[in-house]
């Protein structure tokens, strides 16, 4: 990845909040976790998923492009925004486990999905979760096995010690509890998948990366694209970790209105 600084300071300038009203807004308990999410929109069922540390304010912004053609669910993934801190050690495929319980609460049969970073982590496991629910998906900055411990820069910076650093935590979160929880479970933060399981999913799979994203393996993309099904690999020059956002923004809207889209 870019530097740690160059990472968090695309987080940052990300958390963009608009007046925004949602259609419906709750929290629901889901396996003994509560967890929080908003409606916007009508048409089919579109899912919103943040990166590690966001909340689904972060998608907000975007809100306004999606939500004439789909039903919009922002949701905050467990342990942010404004649902439970985390109560056990960080597994991408118990948040996935969580999203799944609120997905069969909220009735969806299928869905379309974008996931950034940690969310598009978390849609990987939840296509191998729940095969038939997903038509198509996006995932930015996520793709195969990695571990935070490849990492051990982030892990010193990104302490509860140094939040202040970080001013995002505080206005995407429910406070200091919630931060902690984030913050501690950092170090927990893997990923893995075989050849075998990605050969099991079944939506199709926009992979978007941007080459100066360092996080991004290039022989773990190859792997990845020649072992899913369906999937199509976007590579964004110049771009790191936030594919979707700044300069590439106006661009990302297009072809992912395109890509999910297709029949």
């Amino acid at each position: 990845m870019k530097s740690f600084a160059a990472v968090f300071i695309f987080l940052l300038s990300s958390i963009t909040v608009l007046c925004q009203t949602p259609s419906k807004a709750e929290s629901v308990l889901v396996n003994g976790k509560k967890l929080y999410y908003e409606v916007y929109g009508k048409g089919q069922p579109l899912v919103l998923l943040h990166g590690y540390t966001q909340s689904s304010k972060s998608w907000k912004a975007y809100v306004k492009e999606y939500e004439k053609e789909y039903e919009v669910y922002l949701i905050d993934l467990t342990g942010h925004g404004k649902s439970e801190p985390f109560k056990e050690d960080l597994s991408i495929k118990s948040v996935a486990q969580d999203l799944n319980g609120l997905i069969q609460y909220l009735k969806l049969d299928k869905i379309k999905a974008i996931g950034f970073s940690f969310g598009g982590d978390v849609l990987y496991q939840l296509a191998l979760l729940n095969p038939s629910l997903i038509e198509s998906m996006i995932t930015i900055g996520a793709v195969g096995t990695w571990t935070i411990n490849d990492f051990p820069e982030y892990l010193e910076a990104f302490k509860f010690e140094n939040r202040a650093e970080f001013p995002w935590l505080k206005t995407s979160h429910e406070g200091d509890e919630q931060v902690k929880g984030m913050m501690q479970q950092f170090k927990n933060y893997s990923v893995e998948l075989s050849d075998e399981e990605l050969q099991k999913i079944q939506p199709e799979v926009l992979i978007m990366i941007g080459d100066d994203d360092e996080g991004m393996d290039l022989e773990e993309v190859v792997r990845v694209k020649n072992n899913l099904p369906k999937s199509d690999l976007w590579i964004l020059p110049n771009v790191s970790h936030g594919a979707h956002e700044g300069e590439t923004k106006a661009e990302f809207i297009l072809k992912s209105k395109a890509f999910l889209s297709k029949k």
